[in-house]
């Protein structure tokens, strides 16, 4: 499967964002899928994830009550919304899919989108 993730860009504290990661060659709803996000000088970092078929939903303590991660089976995208965004928010987010759930280590996930940048201004 082949991700693409956009809607990053600069926005300030305290505003949203709404990332979309679309899928081609695969549907989503045959994978689990997820969000990380890499800061400048910082490993990959779990965001939130989709168990398969959608029924469970994880996140990360820093963006519990922030963030919340859907899906549009009907156009192959998985969101993530992004609501009262921190300066400490600033990475390139990047979706992520597999055929098994690979929990919060990035290195498991077997596919990559290419990452969309949100810088979050103070």
């Amino acid at each position: 499967v082949q991700l693409q993730a956009s809607g990053g860009g600069l926005v300030q504290a305290g505003d949203s964002l709404r990332l979309a990661c679309a899928a081609a060659g695969g549907t989503i709803s045959s994978y689990h899928m997820g969000w990380f996000r890499q800061a400048p000088g910082r490993e990959r970092d779990f965001v939130a994830a989709f168990s398969w078929g959608g029924r469970r939903q994880f996140y990360a303590d820093s963006v519990k009550g922030r963030f919340t991660i859907s899906r549009d089976n009907s156009k192959n995208t998985v969101y993530l919304q992004m609501n009262n965004l921190k300066p400490e928010d600033t990475a390139v987010y990047y979706c992520a899919a597999d055929l098994s759930y690979r929990g919060k280590e990035s290195a498991g996930w077997e596919y990559w989108g290419q990452g969309t940048l949100v810088t979050v201004s103070s």
